[in-house]
């Protein structure tokens, strides 16, 4: 699979008309084992697709699913902006030694391929999850401010009231603990967050696009540019075993049925339309177009790797 795609943390990125992506790394090796992260995983899975699957995105040593975890860089003529924010460093995430008080050079490569923290003119979250937000603050004399000091940071406004610790009838979750207090709700303090809706559009070329289930407020984002057609993805689709098993559900899903849904209609529109498909946890080579190879009755996708 060497030589499909060089697009990294150095600041070597795609053309789609004017707009420029580059992927800018934050972590990429073992993840959890696949049972965990997907319940109903079983190991003829893996098996029947070993051919690609190994050792680039399973380790079934270790029954372990490989997985990246990285921002999309977007420069357009007129802004920088900022797709997903990683994990962050020096934050309490004690269910997760992987995310729990990390130093690591993700500024640096963010330095690495052009772009300064003040440069970023808007960061678009897909959701609120711990892996999606850790860059939105930093940690400075003790307390956390955003990391992007001229940026406006785009939330919607039902995946922020899902998390909103303020709310009645809030609905926490252990995995993410600390994660509204530390890099989220600092934004909000400083002035610097926008709620938005679908429809939302960043330079006529990126438009925010409703994909519930993994949380209610989970977005997609479309990029269209002189032809070319591609997709941020975020969690609607973790890993590659759910293309040819899109039933296989992800452990942090809010709502299953419902993210199955939402995972088969942007597979189907990708496969449909020749989209590129860029993820933000698909391990090298990090993105993919998607071939149909099954029916209504029984959909499966396969990846095709490259541009």
């Amino acid at each position: 699979m060497t030589g499909i795609l060089d697009i990294n943390h150095a600041g070597k990125g795609l053309r789609f008309g004017e707009a420029e992506v580059t992927r800018i790394q934050d972590y990429h090796g073992p993840g959890f084992i696949s049972t965990f992260m997907f319940p109903d995983f079983r190991p003829e899975m893996w098996r029947q697709h070993e051919s690609w699957l190994v050792p680039h995105f399973y380790d079934p040593a270790e029954d372990r699913i490989r997985t990246s975890i990285h921002s999309w860089l977007v420069r357009t003529r007129h802004h920088t902006i900022l797709i997903d924010s990683c994990i962050g460093n020096h934050k309490q995430r004690p269910t997760n030694p992987r995310f729990h008080m990390r130093n690591e050079p993700w500024l640096e490569r963010l330095a690495a391929a052009g772009a300064a923290p003040e440069d970023i003119d808007f960061v678009m979250c897909t959701h609120l999850h711990s892996d999606h937000v850790g860059w939105n603050t930093r940690l400075e004399n003790g307390r956390w401010v955003p990391t992007f000091p001229n940026a406006r940071y785009l939330f919607t406004r039902r995946e922020f009231e899902r998390w909103d610790e303020r709310l009645p009838g809030h609905v926490p979750r252990e995995s993410e603990q600390f994660v509204f207090s530390d890099s989220v709700l600092p934004v909000e303090e400083a002035g610097q967050m926008e709620l938005i809706d679908e429809g939302y559009t960043v330079d006529d070329l990126l438009t925010v696009e409703a994909a519930p289930g993994h949380t209610p407020g989970h977005v997609k984002i479309r990029l269209r540019g002189h032809g070319e057609h591609a997709l941020f993805c975020g969690d609607v689709i973790h890993h590659p075993v759910q293309l040819p098993f899109p039933e296989l559900y992800s452990i942090f899903d809010d709502d299953r049925s419902m993210a199955l849904q939402t995972r088969l209609a942007v597979l189907d529109d990708c496969a449909r339309n020749d989209i590129l498909l860029l993820p933000t946890h698909f391990a090298d080579p990090f993105l993919c177009r998607i071939e149909s190879t099954g029916n209504s009755c029984a959909p499966s996708y396969l990846p095709k790797w490259g541009r």
